[in-house]
């Protein structure tokens, strides 16, 4: 049997069962700190939409003693950033605070917005004279009649800027008070209220950096909400995994650029034309692509034109196989044959990097249809008679099989781009290049040779083996799992520290390698009730952290296909491990 990995990783290998036995209690103590520590990510669902924006206001309106639309405005213009508008209270003060967000408030001698129906005012914007009941005044101290001010809030809404309504009165960019807006307003325009009262809400996902949609098809409805590291991939509670930042499917080692370029080069036509560079000449007449398919040098287009294929220059009918009459193009021209060759060279790279991408893209899918075999492998070994009870170790195998294949397939999209000529062409000298692709490529290929073998293990009959001959695949199997852990967490750290980290322009960066593949998002619960006061009750059961560790225990090991349960979907999560499946 082949060895890929290094001296280095020989000590996660264990040689018996009680050592690999140790080896996983030793890795569950010193992860046991990790799994204790609360989601970094938290899943606002249309049901706790309200609350999420509730808690931010609620420290605003506490810390600041203002109102709540007051609280909101200030919110909105400073993108839902707590901490952010906190730092301008301290640095500017209150009043420089509440001018830059457009609050006004002014302490009237009657508190309310309206005026007593005895008295009569006119209204500057439809100069009429309506009675003081139907005047509506504005924290600004503005006053018109209420249906000039229905009739603009009627506008705003419709043009889609009920988030941040001004008031009407020249030069003044005081915002609007919402309660007024949704009183004014659902008196002729109910839909409209309920329009405006979504947008409201809908602000806390739409204006804030921290919060972003799912970006799932069709929609779950849901939102994440990434506490501490913007820069991170997560599970949404419907399955969807998903880079936050760039909120495109799950891509690490790929930086977001590196990713879309991958994206776009393989969808749409631009290795095409490469081809076509490649094997064909344009047509001096009407330009279209022209392929030699044998003959002589003197090519006849469709339109009817001849020319000749070594310069691509047009030419008469008459010519022998030696030469053409009244042309000769034995000149050489080194910026057309080197143009070729480049076209040549960069279709040759980007074919052997593509190929090996989808390679393990294809044995990805096919390796997902093994799931349903193990699962009838562990059914069928536990009603036999062994020693071993205890089958977790297949489950977490595939699971650790599945992210070191995509890890694997992404890291040659990775290694296009790193070693390449098309972003870091001025980084890096090419004596410097090769020398990291030669550091990167080792690791790749370490890498490559030990998931090849955990699947060859997995896909072993246990199931027909007598317990010697299962014991010894499942430490073969563990071993495994362990040198393919520590040789992604090695190849992040190659990625971060060697090669993007050495790079002037920090552009480029990846989510964090998480080992129990990527975090899914804990349910929201809100920590700011209206004292003011934090509070953090335990994690519901149905959140979970994917540090969890590698399950040794009989009581942990899948029992059924469906392993993620909420309320409203069953869905099969890769990455969940066995413990938390029985214990839900």
């Amino acid at each position: 049997m082949d060895e890929y990995f290094t001296a280095e990783e020989d000590d996660c290998y264990y040689s018996s069962d009680q050592d690999s036995l140790d080896g996983i209690d030793n890795e569950e103590s010193d992860l046991q700190h990790v799994s204790s520590r609360r989601s970094s990510t938290q899943v606002i669902t249309q049901e706790s939409l309200l609350a999420a924006q509730r808690e931010d206001l609620l420290r605003v309106m506490e810390l600041l003693s203002i109102k709540e639309h007051h609280a909101r405005t200030l919110l909105i213009h400073h993108q839902w950033d707590v901490e952010k508008l906190f730092a301008v209270f301290v640095e500017k003060g209150k009043d420089s605070l509440f001018s830059g967000a457009g609050v006004t408030v002014f302490d009237y001698q009657y508190d309310n917005t309206s005026f007593s129906q005895s008295s009569v005012m006119s209204c500057d914007v439809c100069i009429e004279d309506v009675p003081g009941d139907q005047i509506t005044r504005m924290d600004c101290g503005h006053c018109f009649c209420n249906n000039c001010w229905t009739e603009h809030f009627t506008v705003q809404i419709t043009e889609g800027q009920s988030k941040r309504i001004r008031c009407m009165a020249h030069r003044c960019f005081s915002i609007c008070d919402e309660d007024v807006v949704r009183n004014l307003v659902s008196k002729k325009r109910p839909d409209l209220a309920e329009k405006f009262d979504r947008f409201l809400l809908e602000s806390y996902i739409e204006d804030n950096k921290m919060v972003k949609w799912c970006p799932s098809v069709p929609h779950c409805g849901n939102a994440i909400r990434a506490e501490d590291d913007k820069l991170c991939e997560v599970e949404c509670s419907c399955g969807l995994q998903f880079c936050f930042s760039c909120l495109c499917q799950a891509h690490s080692p790929c930086s977001c650029l590196m990713w879309e370029l991958w994206r776009k080069k393989c969808r749409d036509e631009s290795e095409t034309v490469n081809w076509i560079t490649v094997h064909t000449k344009l047509c001096p007449k009407c330009f279209k692509p022209v392929e030699k398919n044998g003959g002589c040098n003197l090519v006849r287009c469709i339109c009817g034109q001849c020319f000749c294929w070594l310069c691509g220059g047009a030419t008469g009918k008459e010519h022998t196989y030696r030469s053409i009459a009244g042309h000769s193009c034995g000149r050489y021209e080194d910026g057309k044959e080197m143009q070729m060759e480049r076209a040549k060279k960069d279709l040759n790279r980007y074919t052997h990097y593509h190929h090996r991408y989808k390679a393990h893209t294809d044995s990805s899918k096919l390796e997902d249809k093994l799931r349903d075999t193990i699962l009838e492998k562990v059914s069928n070994s536990e009603k036999k008679e062994l020693k071993l009870k205890d089958f977790s170790w297949v489950t977490n195998g595939l699971n650790r099989l599945f992210r070191s294949r995509r890890i694997l397939s992404y890291s040659y999209a990775f290694a296009y781009y790193m070693f390449g000529e098309e972003l870091f062409k001025d980084e890096m000298s090419p004596e410097e290049r090769e020398i990291k692709k030669n550091l990167f490529e080792d690791q790749q290929q370490q890498l490559e040779g030990n998931v090849e073998k955990l699947s060859q293990f997995l896909e072993e009959p246990f199931d027909e083996f007598i317990d010697d001959k299962v014991m010894e695949i499942r430490i073969q199997i563990i071993n495994l799992s362990v040198a393919v852990d520590s040789l992604c967490k090695k190849m992040y750290e190659c990625i971060e520290n060697d090669l993007l980290g050495s790079l002037q322009r920090g552009i480029h960066n990846i989510a964090p390698y998480r080992s129990k593949g990527i975090e899914q998002a804990a349910e929201f619960y809100a920590t700011w009730n209206s004292k003011g006061e934090t509070s953090r009750p335990e994690q519901a059961s149905g959140s979970r952290n994917s540090e969890d560790t590698i399950s040794s225990s009989s009581q942990k090991r899948l029992k059924k296909e469906g392993s993620f349960i909420n309320s409203k979907v069953t869905l099969l999560d890769l990455n969940l491990p066995a413990d938390f499946i029985d214990q839900n």
